[in-house]
Order: C-alpha cells, then structure tokens, then sequence
C-alpha cells in the first residue's frame, strides 16, 4: 500500500518514510506513526506524519 491517501495512515502504523535530506538518495526511514501532520485528503507525494523518534517525513510505504 502507498501512503497517498490520509484515510489510510493512522497513529500506531509501521511506515516507510522518505526523510527530506534524504529525496536525493531515495533511502527511507523505518518507524511507528505517532502524528499524521497532513490535512488534506491526499497528497501525491506520500502523507507527511512524525514517527515516534521525531523524524518527519512523507510516507512511501505501509506494512499491514
């Protein structure tokens, strides 16, 4: 599943998430969403959340 959709991501969720300083890269970020920070209902780039260390970025993969 890809993080595009809001309605999709919720607190507790184990994402892959691709960090700002890292868009040149392509690494992701393995952790648990604590905070969903986009309202809108989508985004083309990935849903942007905090996971519970504190690192924020957009979500590019869930694991269910």
């Amino acid at each position: 599943m890809r993080g595009t959709q809001r309605s999709d991501i919720q607190k507790g969720l184990e994402v892959h998430i691709m960090l700002k300083s890292d868009q040149g890269t392509g690494h992701l970020t393995h952790g648990i969403v604590k905070d969903v920070l986009t309202k809108s209902a989508s985004h083309p780039h990935g849903i942007k959340v905090r996971l519970e260390d504190g690192q924020v970025g957009r979500v590019k993969k869930v694991f269910l």
